[in-house]
């Protein structure tokens, strides 16, 4: 596997292990990774939340750790990056109101470049209009957006994956073996 350069899209109470851990194995195996979020820079951080799955209705939320972004988001050219990771967690709420990250996540689908998206980020991708006619997995409460922005929600277990052309999504941070699995393979096309 020869080393990509890969963009990460993140922001504030981004989902703790759907930050780091991605973060960390891609680089883990030879990967550049640049973290960036709007209106920050390297070597601010991110707050991320750890969203747990305890026998309630959704998911519990606990403060996490702060996350050191390694790169700018002003200036970004993203023809420079081979592929994208979106994370989850409340992140995509909001960055997805902002037409920057809107223009950047289009440029990854127009390009035909892989991009990885695990639970909450489904809202960035549904807002930023990629989804049309894609099978796409997200947090089950994303079902609704994913559908309204015409495509298919793929209802797996929470430790699953699933990958359409050049898209690997997946519930929740439970399925990182699958969903890494599945993305490391497009990386490696």
């Amino acid at each position: 596997m020869s080393g990509k350069k890969i963009l990460m899209i993140t922001g504030d109470f981004t989902e703790d292990y759907e930050t780091m851990v991605p973060f960390q194995a891609l680089q883990a195996v030879g990967h550049t990774v640049h973290a960036v979020c709007p209106d920050k820079k390297a070597g601010d951080t991110v707050a991320t939340a750890i969203h747990d799955f305890e026998g309630d209705q959704t998911y519990t939320e606990k403060p996490g750790h702060r996350f050191a972004l390694n790169a700018d988001f002003n200036g970004l050219d993203p023809a420079k990056y081979d592929a994208l990771v979106v994370p989850g967690g409340r992140a995509p709420e909001y960055l997805r109101l902002n037409k920057e990250v809107l223009n950047l996540v289009r440029h990854f689908f127009e390009t035909n470049k892989p991009v990885a998206a695990i639970c909450h980020g489904a809202q960035l991708l549904a807002a930023a209009g990629v989804l049309e006619g894609r099978k796409c997995s997200a947090y089950p409460a994303c079902q609704p957006e994913v559908e309204l922005a015409g495509g298919t929600f793929a209802g797996i277990e929470v430790d699953q994956a699933v990958t359409d052309a050049n898209l690997v999504t997946a519930p929740a941070w439970p399925a990182h073996p699958a969903w890494l699995a599945q993305f490391f393979k497009l990386l490696d096309q």
